[in-house]
């Protein structure tokens, strides 16, 4: 279905790497033509996978980008964004919004690479958005406006759900738990899968069913909104099977471990940030 909210931008990105690849796919999925979109990347292996898959024009030249789009996004990764907005004029850059994917580079390192009063706002993605399912956090510098921000959840929306921080040091917390997030639920998956095949199940419907639980308990939540808790005692029946299985979890400090890792991720994003 056609977003009327994208009609006749211009959307440039800075990077042709995957994250690049899926947003830009889901924008053309939601009506943007190939020919308003263009992406730059010094490499040219990965401009003609991104020609290939998005039918769109790349360049090897950032500035290309810059003049010729409404919305600039910066794709790249976090320790080229310095040397790279250093070498861009300013001038034009005083014209797109640019919308950040750089993980962990803060508005601040952003604005003092780009001309004072250009639009900017960082997002924190996760993985799950190259299939689309992805949960993107964002938070926008003063400059930007109320219609700009209509437009970026526009763009964000394509590769999932995104939600507005109240302000940017929130973006450690969503970087701890939905940005590595994925991770830890692939762990419990292939824990989950492991388990099964230690059960006797054969490794590929072990994996399926591990999978496919995760996926479908996680749908089961959200299209509901019934709070998990309730889900969890629902699937509890007394004395039998899973309430066996959760005194086993609990015993083995499951909860407490996702607690500390969610903490840990935080506190290293607040430390990269401030390195």
């Amino acid at each position: 279905m056609a977003n009327t909210t994208l009609e006749g931008q211009r959307i440039g990105f800075i990077g042709c790497g995957a994250m690049a690849r899926a947003l830009a796919g889901g924008l053309v999925e939601a009506g943007v033509t190939p020919s308003h979109i263009v992406a730059s990347d010094p490499f040219p292996a990965a401009r003609s996978q991104f020609e290939d898959e998005i039918g769109a024009r790349t360049t090897a030249h950032n500035a290309e980008v810059v003049t010729a789009s409404d919305v600039v996004i910066l794709a790249v990764k976090p320790g080229t964004v310095a040397g790279l907005l250093a070498a861009l004029d300013d001038s034009p850059c005083e014209k797109p919004l640019w919308i950040s994917i750089a993980a962990g580079i803060p508005l601040e390192t952003l604005q003092s690479g780009l001309p004072s009063g250009a639009r900017i706002v960082r997002t924190m993605p996760n993985t799950p958005a190259l299939v689309g399912a992805g949960a993107t956090a964002y938070y926008p510098a003063d400059s930007v406006g109320e219609a700009d921000l209509v437009l970026v959840e526009g763009i964000l929306n394509v590769a999932g759900w995104c939600w507005r921080a109240p302000n940017e040091e929130l973006l450690d917390a969503v970087t701890g738990l939905s940005g590595s997030g994925p991770a830890y639920v692939f762990l419990i998956i292939e824990a989950l899968a492991d388990a099964g095949v230690r059960e006797g199940l054969p490794r590929e419907v072990a994996q399926s069913l591990a999978t496919r639980t995760v996926f479908g308990a996680s749908k089961l939540a959200l299209e509901t909104g019934t709070h998990p808790g309730v889900l969890k005692d629902q699937v509890a029946s007394p004395g039998g099977t899973t309430i066996a299985g959760l005194e086993q979890l609990e015993a083995g400090g499951v909860r407490a471990a996702l607690y500390n890792a969610v903490r840990a991720a935080t506190e290293r994003s607040r430390a990269l940030r401030d390195e």
